[in-house]
């Protein structure tokens, strides 16, 4: 009995150390691999644009490592490899759209961040101390770069300017508050200039005024601001024996009247300016006569036949084709007042 016990004890035993032996082979093994494995990866140190990144793999195809860590490359888009320090260095050379503009000629290139010298030089294209370039010879490429490289031309041109008119304003007490006419139209004026234009790449860049000549003078407007107020009953003179009694006060004599056909005009009206005839400017006052009936240079006193109207105290210095005999046109700073006024009879008193 004792030597059957003995005997399963020896076989447990001998199983346990078998079971030790399997199971350290199988740690050893593992070990082993383990080393291999690690002697087998290789670690890479990517460089895309601002981003480096360093990656261990197993494999040795830099186009696969790109893959992994998910670097896709477009079109025309490379990248290097380099040996470095325990690791493979691998560089993406992105490609950059660059526009280049030299002496007039534009070409689209493609560059993987060069210094715009070195793609200027690539190019094949030469810089002069004489060129302006865009950017600096040592700024680096980048994607959507539009790279000029121009030389200035200078060219003497002989132009005309405008010299802008002044505009001058003044109180007229004949017109009605509020009422403003143009007396003088304003005209600008004119100068020949000379001068030195530099352009570059097309488009000026600077100019030096060389000589000015004034071969026009400006006419400077001149408008006139009402300051009167309407006539009322009261402004009305008193006309007796010879004398004009007007509501200031003032007393005027006339040496004969006669009773004329009046009508009313204006500066716009066609064929009429601000200068008269007589070479005066127009102002409420004037009328256009027929000189062969009365004189030029004629003053009146001129009042409606019914007395409605008083157009006051007038100088002959204007005419107009259609003023024949006794017909008068009496100046009237407004197209509006002309038409109101019409056409009626006065009588004008001939001052003395």
């Amino acid at each position: 009995m004792a030597k059957s016990v003995s005997r399963v004890l020896r076989r447990k035993i001998i199983l346990i150390r078998l079971y030790i032996v399997l199971l350290s082979l199988i740690l050893v093994l593992a070990l082993l691999a383990l080393i291999s494995q690690a002697a087998l990866a290789k670690t890479y140190v990517v460089t895309d644009g601002d981003r480096v990144v360093t990656y261990t793999t197993f494999t040795e195809d830099p186009q696969e490592v790109l893959e992994q860590l998910g670097l896709s490359l477009n079109q025309n888009d490379t990248y290097t490899t380099q040996a470095v320090e325990g690791a493979a260095a691998i560089t993406v050379r992105r490609a950059q759209k660059i526009t280049v503009h030299y002496h007039g000629q534009t070409t689209l290139v493609t560059s993987f961040g060069e210094t715009a010298g070195e793609l200027l030089s690539r190019l094949g294209l030469e810089v002069t101390g004489e060129d302006v370039v865009s950017h600096g010879l040592e700024e680096a490429t980048c994607d959507g770069m539009e790279l000029s490289v121009d030389r200035p031309e200078i060219l003497r041109q002989v132009y005309t300017a405008a010299i802008p008119h002044a505009v001058s304003r003044c109180n007229d007490p004949t017109l009605p508050t509020g009422t403003e006419v143009v007396l003088t139209a304003g005209s600008d004026g004119e100068m020949r200039c000379a001068a030195q234009i530099t352009y570059l790449g097309g488009r000026e860049t600077g100019r030096q005024i060389l000589s000015e000549t004034v071969t026009r003078q400006p006419v400077t407007e001149i408008i006139a601001v009402g300051t009167g107020s309407a006539q009322t009953q009261s402004d009305k003179p008193l006309i007796a024996d010879g004398r004009i009694i007007l509501p200031t006060g003032e007393v005027l004599t006339y040496t004969r009247k006669d009773t004329v056909r009046a009508t009313a005009y204006t500066h716009t009206d066609r064929g009429c300016n601000t200068v008269t005839a007589t070479g005066t400017r127009v102002h409420r006052g004037t009328v256009a006569v027929d000189p062969r009936f009365i004189p030029y240079g004629t003053r009146m006193f001129i009042v409606s036949s019914d007395g409605s109207y008083v157009y006051g105290i007038a100088a002959a210095e204007d005419c107009g084709g259609d003023i024949k005999g006794d017909r008068v046109d009496l100046y009237l700073p407004t197209h509006a007042q002309c038409t109101a006024f019409g056409r009626r009879p006065c009588t004008v008193y001939f001052l003395g």
